[in-house]
């Protein structure tokens, strides 16, 4: 009887399997795809049912929504656009009854006319394992910006130059090749791409544009430095 008794023991406290770190992300990544489905065809429901009741969620603009604003969304009217949403760069990592995960949603639209556009959409999202289930307590996103195509330019040689902002900080212009490179606070030349006449951006950094002003006579007299709604204005350095 004693040498049995460990064994007992043993079997009795071992308590039911954990799901190894694969299996949850597997499952989340599940989860995951069912709720992006969900949005574009305004399925609200199936939405709230992978969230908690203390949901915080952000979308990529910002907003706020409960799981009751989600639970509240329902199909729009029929535009005959069609998205197709697909789940990539997937990584997921188990905290013990905790995970957060992150990806990229590719939602591809097409038109009546069969057109297709593509967004890109980073989320972080955090899940909790309670009542045998994982249920979604925290998501942001955040949308990406793709570079626009690049056109050629009249003369690059316009905008080589030193520009300063009233608060000092400087931008120096100068031709790299065919291209225009800037260099700042230090930074290695980062090459310029304009995506209209007058207006560069750095090829991977699309969200923040430089925009050149002139005056009468066509002179580059400084630019504008546009950043996700905010402008700095740089005059050239006579």
């Amino acid at each position: 009887m004693t040498r049995l008794m460990p064994a007992l023991f043993a079997i009795a406290s071992a308590g039911p399997a954990i799901a190894s770190d694969a299996d949850v992300s597997a499952l989340l990544l599940r989860k995951t795809e069912a709720f992006s489905d969900a949005g574009p065809i305004g399925d609200g429901k199936a939405m709230a049912a992978l969230a908690d009741p203390r949901l915080i969620f952000f979308n990529e603009n910002g907003d706020r929504a409960t799981r009751e604003d989600l639970a509240s969304i329902t199909p729009g009217p029929s535009t005959g656009v069609t998205t197709h949403m697909s789940v990539t760069d997937w990584d997921c990592q188990v905290h013990g009854d905790v995970a957060v995960t992150s990806f990229i949603d590719k939602a591809a639209r097409t038109d009546a006319a069969g057109k297709t556009v593509v967004a890109r959409y980073r989320s972080v999202e955090t899940w909790l394992h309670r009542g045998g289930d994982w249920t979604m307590i925290g998501s942001e996103t955040v949308a990406l910006v793709d570079d626009p195509e690049a056109i050629a330019v009249a003369s690059v040689d316009d905008y080589v130059g030193t520009y300063r902002a009233a608060s000092g900080m400087t931008f120096r212009f100068a031709r790299s090749g065919t291209d225009l490179a800037a260099t700042t606070c230090g930074q290695p030349p980062a090459v310029q791409k304009a995506e209209a006449p007058d207006i560069f951006f750095t090829p991977g950094a699309a969200r923040i544009v430089k925009i050149f002003r002139r005056d009468a006579n066509g002179k580059v007299t400084g630019f504008v430095y546009h950043r996700a709604g905010q402008d700095i204005l740089f005059s050239r350095v006579a």
